[in-house]
């Protein structure tokens, strides 16, 4: 916690110079950390409205999660010298005694002012506005409050007529506050007076791209139209009860503005201080406003005409006047306004010239709609200078090419779109700058590299890049390990914050000292409690190392969503049901059963990739239901959610296609069924041939298998997906019992020595010999270890046990798939589905409203 002290505890005057700072966001934070690290000795008094120390606006989102930290301060960075007094209401400014007067009863000096005042959010004059549950999104304060009635409004509404809110706003604040109503449960609409959202920031394709997107998660769009009213609940007038937007009244138990936001320059207008026509306290590029002794940075500070609320411009302008305060030269001259947003796993980022407002502008554009992905570069006339760039669905290119607005691009420009090819390994010049956050550039992330910083923590803590908004930290760490490369230093593959151990040396630790709980593992081998990186991984270690149930031991909690209910979770909250069908062949019994199955419980039935039958739609409740059903006519789980086997494809093969050479449907179900269950770094897939003609696509899998006259010819490394790459050919001409000892060496291999979620393609690059060195090890038994590679398959392989039969036969692992702990009947009644093609489907955010929409009494 911050040394506080009382505005009356301050002495009125100092024999050191006094700085005094008007604000304490961010922007303040900033600028106090800056000044002292130029080691200044100045007293620096910081006044702050809120009851609370600088904290991280960037993040607000996280506040939602009350047990989140967004605090900035340090340890020891309030002290005799600098001090943060909060519940300060700064009531006047007198620039010519050069003193601020302080709730109301107290004058304190300065011999330097900092207006870091911010901005508010802004709240048209609308009739309603003043009734409770109105809020506007800004500070931890009104996260606080909001959370505070939604947690009622879910508790008071149950699960069977969930609780509305309409947010007014689509832009950055808008779409965080409406992720934040929908992640408890709230029936949510967004209101936005332009046809898509974040309309400062996208351009038509990516604004429709992301209306799309933020439309499948749940959230009704109403789009180009403002709401004139917002209107009292008939039960209570003095609580909201809906919002007018034109001739539609959208009911709501909780309204949110986040329309933008309005400085905070009425403490200068009042102080007869220059203030700008749209708003703010205009400054020159050393950030002095038009009065001596005052200065104004972040929100409040109008540069050019401009005030913006980025913490890259904020953070660019306290560093400023840090420097002009302890005799620098540092200048601000130009706005970064690039922006990122990551809401329910959607990246969205732009920057530059994204609008392509410049003449004579190109743009180049990769767009898929069918996976909600949009990608656009701005160039110069000539197409080689970067000047800006959209990311909706995909925003990995973001931050390198951030980092290179204003410069030629290396290479093509559609390699650094997505699948547009490989981006040149170019050297990036030193005076780049990586992380726009805290202006820190390459030549920065090299020294701290050169100063013994090797791994990304470290680098981070040295050089503060990757330290605010997060969006150039896989920049940060490609700079990081070219450097360290190029050095010729062992680069750090820890697998997180919590464990310095690769997976592959956790993986040999975890079986060699025989932990069999993630408590003895982090007590043993790790610090603190774990994350969300190393749980799942260890649960995945556990599961192949011991051969337990995923669900047993504690483990269940260390599960991802998927491997929790043993099925895939879907956009709607169902689930999918995949039973095995080993090499896609079925008896006409089972696959009566399964239609049964899909009818009686109304599920949509579709025909997968891999041969097999997906059942989509079910209810967590219904999944013991159907996998009885299933299991009692001879099938098992086809493991869909885990990061296992998922299946073995195959073609007809020599029984009956004339084509065939070997019996690829035998081979088929022959190594489904020893390899079931196997869990592994990421997803494996199998594919089996008859002939060289290649119908079942094997090497397009981890493992292929494609038969010859003489027996089997083996490839691995092989995936589809986002890069598809061919598998390479590992052996050729052996027979069965060889293909099996091959593929039992293979999997065992790359299960212990794999990264955590790396395939079997960029596993088997990222050996050192590649395939020759596989070759070695599985063929020639170079490191000695097939023997126990393959014995280590056979105990799995023996172990082997169906987990949903397990499941139905335990009735603690059943009491999982109750929804609704305290009413174990109750069902989800947000899920809605609706008719499409003779099946059903998730119904659209309209389709829900007008099937299912509980309604409100409006008062007038």
């Amino acid at each position: 916690m911050p040394e506080l002290i009382n505005i009356r505890d301050l002495p009125t005057s100092v024999s050191e110079r006094r700085v005094v700072v008007v604000g304490a966001g961010p922007a303040a934070h900033r600028f106090v950390t800056a000044l002292r690290g130029r080691g200044d000795r100045s007293d620096v008094v910081v006044l702050g409205e809120e009851s609370v120390a600088p904290y991280d606006r960037v993040n607000l989102a996280k506040h939602w999660d009350p047990d989140h930290d967004l605090s900035l301060t340090n340890v020891g960075m309030w002290n005799e010298r600098t001090h943060l007094v909060t519940n300060a209401w700064v009531n006047s400014i007198d620039p010519e005694r050069k003193s601020v007067h302080v709730n109301g009863e107290t004058e304190l000096a300065y011999d330097e002012l900092v207006l870091a005042t911010g901005s508010a959010a802004t709240m048209p004059p609308l009739p309603g506005n003043d009734l409770a549950g109105v809020y506007v999104y800004r500070t931890v304060n009104d996260v606080d409050r909001m959370r505070a009635n939604v947690e009622a409004l879910s508790s008071a509404r149950g699960p069977e007529k969930p609780p509305q809110a309409v947010v007014i706003g689509g832009g950055l604040l808008g779409l965080e506050a409406a992720g934040g109503l929908v992640k408890y449960g709230f029936e949510t609409h967004l209101v936005h007076s332009r046809d898509w959202l974040m309309s400062s920031q996208l351009d038509e394709g990516g604004g429709r791209t992301l209306n799309r997107a933020i439309e499948q998660r749940g959230i009704e769009l109403h789009l180009g139209q403002r709401p004139s009213a917002v209107l009292p609940a008939a039960a209570d007038p003095s609580t909201v009860g809906g919002v007018a937007v034109g001739e539609d009244l959208i009911e709501a138990d909780l309204v949110v503005w986040a329309i933008g936001i309005t400085p905070r320059d009425e403490l200068a207008r009042d102080a007869g201080l220059e203030t700008a026509p749209n708003g703010g306290v205009p400054i020159d590029t050393a950030c002095r406003t038009a009065t001596p002794g005052i200065w104004a940075i972040g929100e409040v500070a109008s540069f050019d005409g401009t005030c913006v609320g980025l913490v890259a411009p904020a953070n660019a302008m306290a560093e400023v006047v840090a420097a002009q305060l302890t005799g620098g030269d540092d200048e601000f001259t130009e706005i970064d306004d690039a922006t990122k947003l990551k809401l329910h796993g959607l990246d969205v980022a732009s920057f530059g010239d994204s609008l392509s407002r410049k003449s004579g502008t190109l743009d180049v554009v990769m767009s898929d709609p069918v996976e909600g992905v949009y990608q656009k570069l701005v160039l110069s006339d000539d197409a080689r200078t970067l000047l800006g760039g959209v990311f909706v669905g995909d925003a990995e290119p973001y931050a390198s090419l951030r980092a290179l607005l204003g410069r030629q691009l290396p290479g093509a420009p559609k390699a650094y779109l997505s699948g547009g090819g490989d981006v040149p390994d170019a050297e990036m010049p030193d005076d780049l700058v990586a992380c726009s956050c805290n202006n820190v550039t390459v030549h920065e992330i090299k020294q701290a590299v050169g100063q013994g910083c090797h791994d990304l923590a470290s680098v981070k803590k040295c050089s503060k890049a990757g330290t605010q908004c997060g969006s150039c930290v896989g920049l940060v760490g490609k700079i990081m390990t070219k450097e360290m490369e190029g050095a010729g230093l062992e680069i750090s593959k820890r697998l997180c914050e919590h464990f310095e151990l690769s997976r592959p040396e956790l993986f040999d630790a975890i079986r060699l000292s025989r932990l069999t709980s993630f408590t003895q593992v982090i007590e043993k081998i790790g610090t603190g409690h774990g994350c969300d990186i190393c749980k799942p991984v260890v649960a995945n270690i556990l599961a192949t190392a011991f051969h337990e149930h995923v669900l047993d031991g504690g483990r269940d909690g260390l599960q991802d969503t998927n491997d929790r209910a043993l099925a895939n979770m879907q956009k709607d909250g169902t689930y999918s049901v995949v039973p095995r069908i080993p090499g896609g062949e079925i008896t006409p019994e089972k696959l009566a059963v399964i239609a049964q199955v899909a009818k009686e419980f109304n599920l949509y039935t579709k025909i997968t990739g891999a041969q097999r039958i997906d059942l989509l739609g079910a209810r967590l409740e219904q999944l013991p239901q159907i996998w009885q059903r299933l299991i009692d006519a001879g099938m098992e789980s086809g493991q869909a959610y885990g990061k296992s086997l998922r299946a073995v494809k195959s073609c007809v093969g020599s029984a009956w296609c004339r084509y065939g050479v070997q019996d690829s449907v035998g081979m088929a179900v022959h190594l489904e069924n020893r390899y079931r269950g196997l869990r592994s770094p990421h997803k494996l897939k199998i594919g089996v041939s008859g002939c060289a003609r290649e119908c079942a696509e094997a090497r397009g899998k981890d493992v292929g298998v494609i038969a010859t006259d003489k027996g089997w010819n083996v490839y691995v490394g092989g995936n589809g997906g986002f890069t598809p790459r061919h598998a390479e050919l590992l052996v050729s001409d052996v027979d069965d019992r060889m293909l099996v000892k091959v593929i039992d060496r293979f999997f065992m291999y790359y299960i212990r020595s794999a990264e955590r979620l790396q395939r079997t393609a960029p596993w088997v690059e990222s050996l050192e010999g590649g395939m020759d060195h596989l070759r070695e090890v599985i063929l020639e038994d170079s490191l000695g270890i097939c023997d126990e590679l393959e014995s280590a398959m056979g105990d799995l392989v023996a172990d082997y046990r169906d987990e949903w039969a397990e499941t139905l036969n335990d009735p603690v692992k059943l009491a999982r798939f109750t929804p609704f702990i305290n009413d174990p009947q109750a069902t989800d009644e947000t899920i809605v589905q609706v008719p499409e093609r003779g099946q059903v489907r998730p119904a659209t955010a309209g389709e829900r409203v007008m099937i299912s929409r509980p309604t409100i009494g409006i008062g007038a």
